[in-house]
């Protein structure tokens, strides 16, 4: 028969054995490059193991492709304007680079937000005060 009334603090710190499970981190994909697969490390091991479920797995596999394309977009146009890389027509190649590096950066800032790694997605609401603390002397 069944106790009746509250559980005591006693029966409650009992840990069950069926109710512990281990949460791993999900290992990159095998189609990433090696520099792709370790941005994947980084930004995994960054978060709560349980962060980033199956389904979230494309998103981010597609955010680390970006991540690296925007490096090398970057080395590119650092290259160009340090006369490492010799163009003839110096003022369209920049301007092409400057866009690719714009693409990039969006493509990462929307897969960030979408998978709540960036800052704006994980801003709150609820700590959002235009108002000074009251413990604050006024500055006037």
């Amino acid at each position: 028969m069944a106790q009746r009334g509250r559980k005591s603090a006693a029966d409650l710190a009992i840990v069950r054995s069926n109710s512990i499970s281990a949460i791993s981190r999900p290992s990159p994909p095998k189609e990433l490059t090696t520099e792709q697969a370790n941005e994947w490390l980084q930004v995994v091991n960054r978060m709560p193991a349980d962060w980033f479920p199956r389904e979230t797995h494309g998103l981010l596999a597609q955010y680390c492709r970006h991540v690296v394309s925007a490096r090398r977009v970057a080395d590119l146009v650092e290259s160009l304007l340090s006369g490492e890389t010799e163009s003839s027509d110096w003022l369209g190649d920049f301007d092409k680079l400057l866009k690719m590096q714009e693409r990039e950066g969006r493509a990462i800032s929307s897969l960030a937000t979408r998978m709540r790694i960036s800052q704006q997605a994980q801003y709150s609401k609820d700590k959002k005060s235009g108002k000074p603390s009251r413990d604050l002397p006024h500055l006037s």
